[in-house]
């Protein structure tokens, strides 16, 4: 035993040291980036894809956003708070983390569903749709990812996310 314990220690001062060695600096700009490109892509092509399977659907919740967006956001940002404390609680019991991630994993695409269409329904109200839905989709993938891209933006994307979000549960919950 007193063998061994040398053997570890040695080991793990390499181990240390060469950990010392590597300097990676991505810088807070390449977050910055990456999450506004992040806003965009799933805007985009959450938009898409709901265009394309269920546009009743998008016409009428982005209608609910918009008659509705104080009272959707309210009821968006309930919501999150109670899914993000059920999470945290079920990932305190051992059972609970097997339930915690399917959650999560819902709750990412139905705020990702609800935040599309909630930007829709503003690039709706700028460009309009008479050629149909490449337009809007373009101005709401670019709204979303110009927001992401600034501080405050970011809290305004949020705000409309958290009103789709509110607006989608809202429909579904009855």
């Amino acid at each position: 035993m007193n063998g061994f314990s040398p053997l570890v220690g040695r080991t793990l001062a390499q181990v240390a040291q060469v950990g010392t060695d590597v300097n990676v600096d991505v810088g807070p700009a390449f977050g910055v980036v990456g999450g506004a490109v992040g806003a965009f892509l799933t805007t985009l092509v959450v938009g898409a894809i709901l265009v394309a399977v269920v546009p009743e659907y998008v016409e009428r919740t982005m209608a609910s956003v918009l008659d509705e967006p104080v009272e959707s956001f309210l009821y968006g940002v309930l919501c999150l708070v109670a899914v993000a404390v059920v999470t945290v609680l079920l990932i305190f019991t051992l059972v609970g983390v097997l339930l915690a991630i399917p959650l999560g994993l819902v709750a990412y695409v139905v705020w990702a569903v609800g935040a599309a269409v909630a930007f829709l329904a503003i690039a709706d109200r700028l460009v309009g749709r008479e050629n149909g839905w490449t337009k809007p989709l373009l101005v709401a993938a670019g709204l979303n990812g110009a927001l992401a891209l600034t501080g405050v933006g970011g809290i305004v994307s949020f705000g409309i996310g958290a009103a789709g979000f509110g607006a989608v549960l809202r429909d579904w919950l009855g």
